[in-house]
C-alpha cells in the first residue's frame, strides 16, 4: 500500500523502497528514508532525538516541524500570546486525502483550521494545507496559507525546521551562503548583520544564523554524500546546531545528538509575509539525495 494510516501517523511508501512517516500532531515528518548510488538500501535521512516526545505533549525534537505563524519568540502584535515558533507544530492536523499515487511518487494532504484552543491565543482566520510528496530520491513539503478573512491582511512567518541526519556534524559543509548578510543569534553583543565570508559554512561551533534573501538552493554535504534543498517563496534560511555547550542543556535532546544532525531551515522569517483577504500563499521545499562524493574543495 502506498499510504498506510495508523493511530496518529501516516506512512508513505514508494515502489522503489523510499518511505516517509508523518505525525498528525504538528504535521511533523518524523522519518524519510531514501537510497543513493552508494547505498542501495534506503536509510534514514532525518534526525529525531531518542528523547523526543512523540505522544503529542510537546513539539517533536527532530524531523521536519512546521513553524507558523511566528519564528522564534513572537514580535508581531497579532502573535503576542503565542509561544515560540507558533502553534502549527503543536496542533493535531486533519487527514485530507491522497493527492497523487503513481510511479513518480505518492502525495498526501493535511489541513489545519482555527480551533477553540488556537482562537484563545490567535484571532486571525486562516486555513492551512500541508502537502507532503515522496519520490524515489526526493521529499517535498508544501505549506499553503489561506487568509480566510474577508477584510484584513494576514501577516505571518513560516519555516520548515529540517533536522537533517548527518554522519558527523563536524564534517558538514553548507553552501552557497558566501557573501550573504546574516544575523548571528549566538553573538548577542554584535549589533546588526554580519556578512558570510566562508565558501562552505560549518557547524563545528554552536551555530544559530539567519541568512537574509538567500538563494533558495543549497547543499548540505559530508564525505560520501549529502542532501540538496531547493525552496520557493522562502527567502531566508536558518543554519542551526547547538553543539555540546548548549545542546547538552536541551531536555529532550539525546546525549551527543548534536553530533548527528544539522538544521537547514528555509523560511520567511525576516519581516512578515502579507496575504490579502481570500488569497493563498504557498511555500515549498524539495529535499533531494546527493549521490556523489563532495564535489567542492571548500
Amino acid at each position: 500500500m502506498p499510504v498506510e494510516q495508523s493511530a496518529g501517523q501516516i506512512t508513505l511508501n514508494h515502489p522503489k523502497g523510499a518511505s516517509a512517516e508523518i505525525l498528525l500532531y504538528g504535521a511533523t515528518v518524523k522519518s524519510w528514508k531514501a537510497a543513493d548510488k552508494q547505498h542501495p538500501v534506503p536509510f534514514e535521512r532525518l534526525f529525531v532525538s531518542s528523547k523526543a516526545f512523540l505522544d503529542g505533549s510537546k513539539p517533536v525534537r527532530g524531523g521536519i516541524p512546521v513553524v507558523f505563524p511566528c519564528f522564534g519568540a513572537p514580535t508581531h502584535p497579532d502573535h503576542s500570546r503565542l509561544s515560540q515558533h507558533g502553534f502549527a507544530r503543536s496542533e493535531v492536523w486533519k487527514w485530507d486525502g491522497l493527492v497523487m499515487d503513481n510511479e513518480a511518487g505518492v502525495s498526501v494532504r493535511l489541513t489545519l483550521e482555527p480551533t477553540s484552543k488556537i482562537t484563545a491565543v490567535y484571532s486571525k482566520p486562516f486555513h492551512l494545507t500541508y502537502v507532503v510528496t515522496l519520490a524515489e530520491h526526493q521529499l517535498s513539503t508544501d505549506l499553503h496559507v489561506k487568509n480566510a478573512s474577508t477584510s484584513d491582511i494576514l501577516e505571518f512567518q513560516a519555516l520548515f525546521h529540517n533536522y537533517i541526519r548527518v554522519p558527523s556534524s563536524n564534517d558538514v559543509l553548507i553552501h552557497p551562503l558566501q557573501n550573504l548578510r546574516y544575523f548571528d543569534k549566538t553573538d548577542p553583543a554584535h549589533q546588526g548583520f554580519k556578512t558570510e565570508t566562508r565558501a562552505g559554512v560549518d557547524v563545528k561551533e554552536s551555530t544559530d544564523s539567519v541568512y537574509e534573501d538567500a538563494p533558495q538552493n543549497y547543499q548540505v554535504t559530508w564525505p560520501g554524500g549529502g542532501v540538496k534543498l531547493r525552496s520557493v517563496n522562502l527567502k531566508d534560511v536558518v543554519v542551526w546546531n547547538p553543539q555540546k555547550e548548549i545542546g547538552s542543556k536541551i531536555g529532550d535532546m539525546e546525549n551527543g545528538g548534536w553530533e548527528r544532525y544539522v538544521c537547514l531551515e528555509p523560511g520567511f522569517v525576516r519581516g512578515f509575509e502579507n496575504v490579502e483577504p481570500g488569497k493563498t500563499w504557498i511555500g515549498q521545499q524539495v529535499l533531494s539525495v546527493i549521490h556523489e562524493e563532495r564535489g567542492m574543495n571548500l
